[in-house]
C-alpha cells in the first residue's frame, strides 16, 4: 500500500489539479485551499456539515474567481483537490497549522494527536505531490526562458473571532514586494468605466509574520520570480457575479503591475 492509497481511493483521484497548462501567459495561479472536500477515509473529522462548509475547510469563491483568471490572465492554474483540514498546503510539515487540532473557535477532533507516522503520510499524500507540481510547471518554464509570476488566490471570512474585517482585498507579500507595490498603485489609481473597487490594503488581514507566505517563500524567492498574494473577502464573491467582478479587478492589478515593472 503506498501512502497515498492509505487515504484516497482510486475514485477520489489524485489530489492536485492543473488547468491551462498550455497557458501562453506569464502568471502561475495557485489555490492552496480551493476545496472542502474530505476523502472518505477520514470521514468528517469530528465536525458537522455547517463547520465542514465553512471558511475553516477551504477558501470559499477562491477557486472561482481563480479558474476566471485563467481566462483573463491565460494563466495556469494548480489547486488543491481537498480540504486544508487534511493538510494546509500554505504551511511547511514542520508547522501545527499544517494539519491543525483547532482553527479560530472551532475544535477539530480528528486532527488531534496525529501520531508522526500519520503526519508523514498524509504530508507525503497531499503536500508533497502539491508542491512537486508546481516546481514542475516552473522548472518546465524556467527552461523554456521563461520567467514565471507566482500570483496565489485565498479568501478570507469577514469575521474573525467576533471582531468585523473592513478591508476587502488584502495585497501580501514577503521580502519582494515588487509585484505587491505595483499592484497597490494600481489600485489606488482611478478604475475603468463600470468596474468596481474595493477597500485595498497591504499585508492584511494577514502578513508574513503569520506563516501565509510559505507557497511564495517556497516557490518564487529562490528563483527571484515575481509573486503576490491576494486575500479577498469572501462575503465579495458569493455568486458568480461578484467573482466575475472581483477577478475583474484582480486582473487588472496584474496586468497594471506588470506592466509598470516591464518598463
Amino acid at each position: 500500500m503506498t501512502l497515498r492509497s492509505r487515504f484516497f481511493t482510486d475514485a477520489e483521484g489524485d489530489t492536485v489539479a492543473v488547468e491551462n497548462a498550455d497557458a501562453v501567459g506569464d502568471v502561475l495561479l495557485i489555490c492552496e485551499h480551493a476545496s472542502r472536500e474530505i476523502p472518505e477515509y477520514f470521514g468528517t473529522l469530528g465536525l458537522d456539515a455547517n463547520v465542514l462548509s465553512s471558511h475553516i475547510a477551504w477558501d470559499p469563491g477562491a477557486l472561482a474567481v481563480s479558474r476566471l483568471l485563467v481566462d483573463k490572465l491565460d494563466a495556469t492554474l494548480v489547486y488543491q483537490r481537498y480540504s486544508r483540514l487534511i493538510y494546509d498546503c500554505n504551511r511547511p510539515p514542520e508547522s501545527l497549522a499544517a494539519m491543525p487540532s483547532s482553527s479560530e473557535i472551532y475544535e477539530i477532533p480528528g486532527n488531534r494527536q496525529i501520531s508522526d507516522a500519520e503526519r508523514f503520510a498524509r504530508t507525503s499524500a497531499v503536500y508533497m505531490p502539491f508542491h512537486e507540481k508546481v516546481d514542475d510547471i516552473i522548472a518546465a518554464r524556467l527552461v523554456q526562458g521563461r520567467q514565471p509570476v507566482i500570483v496565489t488566490i485565498h479568501s478570507f471570512t469577514p469575521v474573525y473571532y467576533g471582531q468585523l474585517r473592513e478591508v476587502q482585498v488584502g495585497i501580501l507579500h514577503d521580502v519582494d514586494s515588487r509585484l505587491a507595490d505595483g499592484m497597490l498603485a494600481a489600485a489606488n489609481s482611478d478604475s475603468p468605466e463600470g468596474g468596481k473597487s474595493y477597500q485595498v490594503e497591504r499585508n492584511q488581514p494577514y502578513g508574513p509574520e503569520d506563516g501565509v507566505t510559505h507557497t511564495l517563500r517556497l516557490h518564487a524567492l529562490p528563483e527571484g520570480l515575481l509573486n503576490v498574494m491576494i486575500e479577498i473577502r469572501n462575503d465579495l464573491i458569493r455568486d458568480e457575479k461578484e467573482q466575475e467582478a472581483a477577478a475583474d479587478f484582480v486582473a487588472r492589478l496584474v496586468k497594471q503591475a506588470l506592466s509598470s515593472l516591464a518598463r
